[in-house]
């Protein structure tokens, strides 16, 4: 019995590193590949972690203020797609094209940013397994 509960103890313990992975999702599973956007704004605060780097943009429009929350790959797939952790700085103009969330919330999954100087970066996005490509 009490080795059937240190058995079942160790094999808990090493489940829960593994947690934060069950977290992670597809990104049909959060965003609609039929529901693209453009925003422009100014990039309030960028967040280099994993799973997904994040960025949030204030976008003014005709409804007034709204903040953007903006999924990007992980920070090594931007790397390899040329990223730094400067690429994107708080006070940066930018406009992003990308897919809504699900839910109509203010969150979008990035797939392009066209840097202020005019530089276009590819986030490195789920997105492109999930999008069909356009009809040329």
């Amino acid at each position: 019995m009490n080795a059937t509960l240190g058995i079942l103890m160790m094999a808990a313990a090493l489940l829960v590193p593994a947690a934060p992975l069950l977290a992670h999702h597809s990104f049909s599973a959060e965003f609609d590949a039929s529901r693209p956007v453009t925003l422009r704004g100014a990039v309030t605060k960028v967040e280099w972690t994993n799973p997904h780097a994040r960025f949030y943009v204030e976008v003014t429009d005709e409804s007034g203020v709204t903040l953007w929350d903006l999924e990007l790959g992980s920070p090594n797939a931007l790397v390899r797609n040329g990223w730094t952790r400067r690429t994107l700085s708080p006070g940066d103009v930018v406009t992003v094209e990308g897919y809504q969330a699900k839910d109509g919330s203010k969150m979008a999954n990035a797939d392009a940013v066209t840097l202020s100087d005019g530089r276009r970066v590819f986030t490195a996005s789920s997105a492109e397994d999930s999008v069909p490509a356009p009809q040329r």
